[in-house]
């Protein structure tokens, strides 16, 4: 029957498999508000549109499922562009549903009136349409979620007038069942496994694009006789103890040399560029097959087609053309070189490392783990090994403050009863510290790694490296401990590791979420 497009639009989500959105109500987009409860989709209220957009980030990072967010004409939308632009640079499908003034070209003066809020959207996001008809809208929904399905995820924003969202209108079409992700075909399956079986020192680099083969991964390491490398987005993807993995250790400077000893390295799933490598490129000289759903990336000899699927299919038939060949690297120097390498970290962020051991030590296999950008975490990139299968998500191409707590929440509700960690610095934090009272009022038992140097360490330090003297990376930070606790949280300040061990892992049992403040001078 009829209903108000709000309402339908709900509805429509429903049967397309949509159970949480994040979002804002607004005098503007109440109608999007109007059949939510009816349809039966839950809504977590964020406490700023960022916040909004970075929950539905994080949620579609740890469901696999696309993150919706509702969000209210001009500054409502514009406040989600910067968790909008994060999902882009990461790959990340979020669909924000927001509303629009009816005209813009001829009315002036209206309420949260902007230029131009569609093309703002296209600055960010794949793309970004007015959908003045319910057609349109329901379109357009299945447009965003069939291009989420088939190829490379990035957001998407639809924009929907006052006036329409109000007017009555019909259900929408039934919902379709999309096609998967393209595979790679024989004869490029092929090609790579005869590639590899023919290299003398071949090497993997996996990036999270190749997440859905990591069951064979091992498997395949032990068939080729391989060495590996992992992006930061593929951690986890190759087991911590695998004698020729190298870890995510990429942007190390050493590493551009291990790489060149190899006369072929095969890249799946991954983008190497400036945020994977910490610098202009891999350096690399040799045979390189890239395999990859985005075809911009397959310069060169390139593949396409998913990556996880290729793995799986490679691990049936590399047993069916060959027996397992013996190591190709020097499994002993590959643990000098990660030894050292370790060695490095450790001296550029004292303190760190033995922090990260400790949090590493207690941290259930099955957690994951959300960080934001801070010094902490950028160590914790390299140092800390996770389980196979398990995941870490870091912003690394937008590189945005904030997202941490509000992802991390995100995280939490796609994985009701899971271990989820936010990690963040003391002035990241800050960006959307209100976030707090959402994961209070969620009841999630969600620890807050906060590490508190009460400066931006990182922009010190590479002040200090450029010889400019530190200035204006120092603020006064509040008292976390009072605000968590003002906010309904539990808090905690451990002075020593094994105090820190049992502050977390009482926070995984905890009612509420905990703020756990980790200062310099921790033991």
């Amino acid at each position: 029957m009829q209903r108000p497009l709000g309402a339908q639009i709900s509805h429509a989500l429903k049967a397309r498999g949509v159970e949480v959105i994040f979002g804002i109500p607004g005098v503007h987009n109440i109608e999007m508000y109007r059949g939510i409860e009816e349809a039966g989709i839950r809504h977590v209220l964020a406490r700023h549109e960022q916040g909004a957009g970075f929950m539905a980030d994080g949620y579609a990072r740890a469901s696999g499922r696309p993150g919706l967010c509702y969000l209210i004409t001009g500054p409502g939308f514009l406040n989600a562009t910067t968790a909008l632009g994060q999902a882009y640079s990461d790959s990340v499908p979020v669909l924000a549903l927001a509303s629009c003034l009816d005209e813009t070209a001829h009315r002036r003066g209206q309420l949260h009136q902007m230029l131009d809020q569609v093309g703002a959207g296209r600055a960010v996001c794949d793309w970004s349409e007015e959908a003045r008809t319910p057609s349109a809208a329901y379109g357009l929904i299945d447009r965003a979620l069939t291009e989420f399905a088939t190829r490379r995820a990035r957001p998407k924003a639809i924009h929907l007038p006052i006036t329409a969202l109000g007017a009555l209108a019909e259900p929408a079409p039934a919902p379709r069942a999309a096609p998967g992700l393209p595979e790679v075909g024989f004869a490029g399956m092929t090609r790579v496994v005869e590639a590899v079986l023919a290299a003398e020192r071949p090497l993997f680099i996996f990036g999270g694009g190749a997440r859905g083969g990591a069951a064979v991964i091992p498997d395949l390491l032990r068939m080729t006789g391989a060495a590996s490398f992992t992006t930061f987005a593929g951690r986890g993807l190759v087991p911590a103890d695998t004698p020729l993995h190298f870890g995510a250790m990429l942007a190390r400077p050493d590493a551009q040399r291990v790489v060149n000893e190899a006369d072929l390295v095969v890249a799946l799933g991954c983008e190497l560029t400036e945020v994977d490598l910490w610098r202009a490129d891999l350096g690399y000289d040799g045979r390189m097959i890239r395999v990859d759903i985005d075809p911009e990336l397959l310069t060169g000899e390139g593949v396409q087609g998913d990556a996880g699927a290729l793995l799986r299919a490679m691990a049936v038939a590399i047993p069916a053309r060959t027996e397992d060949r013996a190591p190709c690297w020097d499994a002993t120097e590959v643990a000098a070189t990660k030894v050292r390498w370790r060695a490095e970290i450790a001296a550029e962020r004292p303190g760190l490392a033995s922090v990260i051991a400790a949090l590493q030590a207690v941290m259930p296999e099955d957690a994951m783990i959300f960080s934001d950008m801070t010094q902490f975490a950028y160590a914790a990139l390299e140092l800390w090994d996770l389980p196979q299968g398990a995941a870490w998500h870091h912003p690394s191409g937008f590189g945005t403050l904030g997202y941490a707590l509000p992802a991390a929440i995100g995280g939490s509700v796609a994985r009701p009863g899971l271990p989820t960690v936010a990690i963040a610095g003391d002035y990241g934090l800050q960006y959307t510290l209100p976030e707090l009272g959402t994961a209070v009022e969620l009841g999630l038992s969600l620890p807050i790694l906060v590490w508190d140097n009460s400066e931006l360490g990182e922009i010190r330090d590479a002040m200090v490296g450029a010889q400019i003297a530190p200035n204006a990376v120092v603020a006064r930070n509040p008292d976390f401990i009072a605000l968590a606790k003002a906010y309904g949280a539990r808090a905690a300040q451990p002075g020593t590791s094994v105090e820190l061990k049992d502050a977390v892992a009482e926070a995984f049992h905890a009612p509420v979420p905990t703020l756990i403040r980790m200062a310099r001078g921790l033991s």
